[in-house]
């Protein structure tokens, strides 16, 4: 597999522009467990390699387990989240595919009984922000496998 192209360095300006919005989620008071969390759960419903890559080593760097990893994707069928994760999920799955439902009434109220309106706006940023990298690394065919942990937090970028 090889890239497409190296969309950091054929625009600048977009690629901050993105890694401004990930600084924003980062420097929210959401948990960061949960925005691993959220990362995977959108990069799984996209088919984002790179990404998936990318936030699972973050997320195990970070301390999650193997186990929560592995069934996230049937994470409605498992008792290893919290209701507040729980909700953060289904918002996450509702926004990430806003085509099909329109983010339901029924999951929007879940979010709202876990999640002030600020954490509610900063999470759907959240789910915005990762949506848009697995857009650009699909568009692109960003190579997975390379990523480390400690070498994203140097770079800065998402």
């Amino acid at each position: 597999m090889q890239a497409r192209l190296e969309a950091q360095k054929a625009s600048p300006g977009a690629y901050h522009a993105m890694a401004g919005l990930e600084t924003f989620v980062r420097k929210s008071k959401l948990e960061p467990s949960l925005i691993h969390l959220v990362k995977m759960r959108a990069s799984q419903i996209n088919g984002c390699a790179y990404c998936l890559d990318m936030h699972s080593k973050d997320a195990r760097a970070a301390g999650e387990t193997e186990q929560r990893l592995y069934a996230l994707n049937a994470w409605e069928e498992t008792p290893f989240f919290t209701d507040r994760e729980r909700a953060a999920l289904a918002w996450t799955e509702a926004v990430t595919l806003v085509s099909e439902d329109h983010v339901p009434d029924a999951v929007y109220e879940q979010a709202r009984q876990r999640f002030s309106e600020e954490e509610l706006v900063n999470l759907t940023m959240a789910i915005v922000a990762i949506n848009g990298w697995n857009r650009l690394c699909i568009a692109f065919r960003v190579v997975p496998g390379a990523y480390q942990p400690q070498a994203h937090k140097a770079e800065g970028a998402a």
